[in-house]
């Protein structure tokens, strides 16, 4: 398995299966034979952020959302999604270097499709086609509660190719459709090409999304 040799330091990693019990902190990846980020992922996690595919330059740096024009992590830190983690790391901005940090209050990391490109654009459909059944896959393995992509692009792909979707008009925010037992929440994507949203934008829809796990929470017996 070929990963950044830099790349979410401090994780365990179990090649094939690994029972729960082993510490919060617990990945469970498949082998890619190509550099890319790992799926820091373990079993029951509250939350899944779905990326469209990694960057070169985030594989380079080993972390999900690495570039600093990228909005994920300051509207991350600004909402209340994120307030747990600031509160117990001592800190009011958390950056890429925490993306594995955040296992520990369950929250994971995967992507769409796991090939790096230097940006998302330059994808082609027989990449959605060949990696959406298989990030169906590696969710249903998991049964997070709350699966979140990043971008329409990325979920009208993957609902296209992996869960035979025809393409349709695709609000943000709560979808309808599950994923087993997850719900699914389409945030915009982070990138600074995407000049539809602001900073502030995005940080409402993690506040969003935050007061639906809470919800979703207090349903539980």
């Amino acid at each position: 398995m070929r990963i950044s040799s830099g790349s979410l330091v401090g994780v365990k990693s179990c090649p094939g299966s690994c029972s729960q019990g082993q510490g919060k902190s617990l990945m469970i990846q498949p082998d890619y034979d190509f550099e890319t980020l790992p799926d820091p992922l373990r079993p029951g996690l509250q939350l899944v952020f779905v990326g469209i595919n990694p960057s070169v330059y985030s594989v380079q740096r080993g972390h999900y959302f690495a570039r600093s024009t990228s909005r994920f992590w300051p509207a991350f830190s600004r909402s209340k999604l994120s307030q747990p983690v600031r509160m117990a790391l001592g800190r009011e901005m958390l950056g890429f270097e925490d993306d594995v940090r955040l296992l520990d209050f369950d929250f994971g990391f995967t992507d769409v499709v796991k090939t790096p490109s230097s940006n998302a654009a330059s994808l082609k459909p027989s990449d959605y086609a060949l990696w959406s059944p298989r990030l169906l896959e590696r969710l249903a393995t998991y049964d997070a509660s709350m699966v979140c992509f990043q971008g329409v692009t990325g979920y009208r792909a993957f609902a296209r190719y992996a869960l035979d979707s025809p393409k349709e008009p695709t609000p943000l925010g709560l979808q309808q459709r599950l994923l087993g037992n997850a719900r699914i929440f389409l945030a915009p994507n982070p990138s600074p090409a995407n000049a539809h949203f602001r900073l502030e934008d995005q940080a409402r829809f993690y506040d969003e999304l935050s007061d639906l796990l809470t919800t979703e929470q207090s349903r539980i017996p």
